[in-house]
């Protein structure tokens, strides 16, 4: 069963969430408005500012990183970034050669990357240490990007002015009390319930993306945003094109299935194929030139009798 996810809807919905928590960072609002309804009266200047003139550094510049930079300069700010790929810079930003550097430079440092071994506690004691004195860390990325004990330390002896953070490393299973955390109460803090992407917007984006790529699987064969399951693609066929038919095999992933799979084909004209695999799973696709009709169900049967098959389609 192939499961999709939707990885873009909700970009600008995250990106908007960062900027107003840069705002309300910039202005220690959160605690500010916590004071109000417990009945206190802290009409305070020092150590709040305008955001315009500030740099933010971000990390990850992907969907969200770019929408993000996009939003910061159109309100004045600085953006620099950091990201494994070479990617090309959106308006004015600038990309930097390191993560050090964007903790060095940044007054806003806001984590925008998959949960990968690599990015695992990605932003720890060390990299803390690094930003600058009274800077601010944003995390509307993964649970665990960020090490959440050294950001708490990193906030209560005053290194840092302020964090926002909407993901955790564990996290409730529904609503309700019960939430635990280090950050609890900790000065110029803002906690979200992992809401970056929960606005109706998002929701709507998202149930269309995974439809239209649930959709498209069935139809075309084409995986891509699959999270369980390898993802391929091929140029459609032509609607034109009444002789081509698309093999599409998902088979258990062990050696010489290809080569059977290939066997089976090499008296017929292969335009194109692909293969790839996930675990114990792997997906073969390719459009083949089948002149009698007869031959499709040659094909098909002949694929479906192989011992490691597990689904075997023909679309046209």
């Amino acid at each position: 069963i192939c499961v999709f996810n939707s990885p873009f809807s909700n970009s600008r919905s995250v990106a908007e969430l960062v900027i107003a928590e840069i705002i309300l960072l910039a202005r220690q609002l959160g605690d500010r408005s916590r004071e109000m309804h417990d009945g206190v009266w802290n009409k305070v200047s020092n150590n709040c500012y305008e955001i315009r003139g500030k740099t933010l550094g971000i990390v990850g510049y992907g969907h969200i990183g770019t929408q993000l930079s996009v939003l910061a300069e159109s309100l004045g700010m600085h953006v620099i970034w950091y990201d494994i790929l070479p990617l090309m810079p959106i308006g004015m930003s600038t990309a930097v050669e390191s993560l050090d550097e964007v903790l060095a430079e940044a007054d806003f440092v806001s984590c925008h990357v998959p949960e990968t071994p690599e990015t695992k506690n990605m932003i720890g004691a060390r990299e803390l240490a690094l930003m600058k004195p009274g800077s601010y860390l944003i995390n509307a990325s993964r649970g665990t990007v960020v090490d959440i004990d050294a950001l708490a330390a990193s906030l209560k002896s005053g290194h840092l002015a302020g964090a926002a953070v909407d993901v955790y490393p564990k996290e409730p299973l529904a609503n309700g009390p019960g939430f635990e955390s280090p950050l609890r109460n900790c000065p110029n803090t803002l906690l979200t319930p992992h809401i970056g992407g929960s606005t109706e917007e998002a929701q709507r984006m998202i149930g269309i993306e995974v439809a239209t790529a649930a959709t498209k699987f069935i139809n075309t064969g084409a995986s891509i945003n699959a999270v369980n399951f390898a993802e391929c693609d091929l140029r459609a066929i032509p609607s034109t094109d009444r002789t081509t038919v698309r093999i599409v095999n998902v088979h258990q992933n062990v050696p010489g299935v290809l080569r059977q799979i290939n066997n089976i084909l090499a008296d017929y004209n292969v335009n194109k194929q692909i293969s790839d695999s996930k675990g114990d799973v792997a997906y073969f696709m390719a459009d083949v030139t089948v002149e009698d009709t007869k031959d499709i169900n040659t094909i098909y049967e002949h694929v479906t009798a192989i011992g490691e098959n597990i689904i075997t389609r023909v679309l046209f």
